[in-house]
């Protein structure tokens, strides 16, 4: 075990490394100490905005060599899943996908960030848009790929819908 540990590269390492920087940068200054129902609405949505980067591996890829379009649909929908639930802090069910634009094809071996934020909040449902970034793995090049927007329903323990904001 510790002999595979060893034979992984130094620039993984360092690459792992900045991202956990980052990630953690990115946490820091959220302020997450903060009670989410004391907080003003931008501020909730700023609070709720989720990042999360992920490697693009060839058991991901069609035989274009670029991620397979279901694959960055359901990330997608996990990242605005976490959104809404960090938004709301109650039960979300994805109900829709209203659009979803490939842009740029994402290829094997880079690096993607998949940015959730919510756009929109309603009396039981809210909106999270959802932005696909590629990196390059070893340069600093970095542009949007895919943008999509999914919408979800508060439900209590029946699965029945409920209100975003309680009284």
């Amino acid at each position: 075990m510790v002999l595979g540990f060893l034979f992984v590269t130094e620039s993984f390492w360092n690459l792992a490394l900045y991202y956990i920087r980052a990630s953690f940068v990115h946490y820091k200054d959220k302020n997450s100490k903060q009670n989410i129902f004391s907080m003003t609405l931008d501020e909730r949505i700023a609070a709720s905005e989720t990042h999360i980067f992920k490697a693009v591996f060839p058991n991901t890829t069609n035989h274009y060599d670029t991620l397979f379009g279901g694959t960055a649909m359901q990330l997608m929908d996990e990242v605005a899943f976490i959104a809404a639930t960090r938004f709301s802090r109650q039960q979300m069910v994805t109900v829709s996908s209203d659009r979803i634009d490939f842009k740029k094809p994402i290829p094997a071996g880079t690096i993607v960030e998949l940015i959730g934020k919510v756009t929109y909040i309603g009396n039981t449902s809210l909106k999270v848009r959802v932005e696909i970034f590629i990196e390059q793995m070893y340069a600093d090049h970095r542009e949007k790929a895919v943008t999509g927007e999914f919408t979800f329903v508060a439900v209590d323990e029946h699965k029945k819908s409920v209100k975003i904001f309680r009284d």
